[in-house]
């Protein structure tokens, strides 16, 4: 094989925590998150994603699917876990690096977390489009994940929160930066502060989420939203270039705004800790009750 065709080769790269697929008819990359125990951004799901990017990049947006190399114009993040998108950034330790005082791995985890980000806000630099599909719950860095993608489609049962506010934080991996030009900076804050949980639809009638789809139906929805943007063909990749010229989110501005959250975090008294302790008992209880379920590790792919 040559080294462009290994190049090319992502979906046989050795992700610990992704799963891959590639949809031929929509020229669609399917990932797929399974994060072991807790489902949330731990920096072992982090790295998987960095390294994703990484190979993508260097691959031209490129997949080697059946011998072939095949463009890929659409990534779509999903999960694996039934009823749970993502529960956001890995509070446990979040708790134990701020009660360590450790501003160097506080800074490092959210360094990561925004690089991730805003490869994807950015759409690779390449000519794709990022796309997340919202099953079930996205908490904090989960649903900061979901809206640094181009387009948010979610279910109808689908549930995001920004319940950072709750413990005195913020969100702090791009959560600001992206709502304010999507939605405008005052209905941004007042979305931040409120910590409040939201439907998807309440979001897709705020213009947080860009589709809504029918409970169970969220991946018809992403094929019929590729299906009617791939028919308008330039003009659709021209306005998405034209957005990201017109108000682009800068690699530096989320810096900052992590370098803001980290000496925020470390100035969290002990009550807020506790409270922090608390959030962290409430997902294990949910996870509990509910039941960690693995669904298909990622969508079959949709005949057009």
């Amino acid at each position: 094989m040559s080294i462009i065709a290994e190049q090319h080769d992502i979906l046989n790269a050795p992700f610990d925590l992704l799963r891959l697929n590639f949809d031929r008819t929509d020229q669609a990359l399917w990932i797929s998150m399974q994060p072991r125990g807790v489902p949330c951004f731990s920096e072992e799901l982090l790295h998987d994603m960095r390294q994703l990017q990484i190979i993508g990049q260097a691959a031209g947006g490129m997949v080697l699917d059946g011998g072939t190399p095949h463009h890929v114009r659409y990534v779509v993040f999903t999960s694996a876990v039934k009823g749970i998108y993502n529960l956001g950034g890995d509070l446990d330790l979040f708790l134990r690096l701020i009660q360590a005082g450790d501003r160097d791995g506080l800074l490092r985890y959210g360094r990561l977390s925004v690089q991730v980000a805003w490869e994807n806000i950015r759409n690779y630099g390449l000519p794709l489009t990022t796309i997340a599909l919202v099953k079930g719950l996205a908490l904090g860095g989960g649903m900061e994940s979901a809206i640094a993608c181009s387009v948010v489609v979610a279910e109808k049962s689908a549930e995001m929160a920004l319940p950072e506010v709750l413990f005195n934080l913020f969100p702090g991996m791009g959560a600001y930066s992206v709502l304010s030009r999507k939605i405008g900076p005052v209905e941004a804050e007042k979305l931040i502060l409120s910590g409040k949980t939201y439907s998807a639809t309440e979001l897709y009638d705020m213009g947080v989420v860009d589709v809504l789809a029918d409970d169970g139906e969220g991946e018809i929805a992403v094929h019929e939203y590729i299906k009617k943007h791939a028919r308008r063909g330039e003009p659709s990749r021209a306005l998405q270039k034209i957005r990201e010229r017109v108000n682009p989110i800068t690699h530096e501005e989320l810096n900052d705004i992590v370098e803001i959250w980290v000496d925020t975090a470390l100035k969290l008294s002990a009550r807020d800790q506790k409270v922090m302790n608390w959030v962290i008992a409430a997902q294990l209880q949910r996870l509990q009750q509910t039941g960690v379920q693995m669904e298909n590790p990622a969508p079959m792919a949709l005949s057009a």
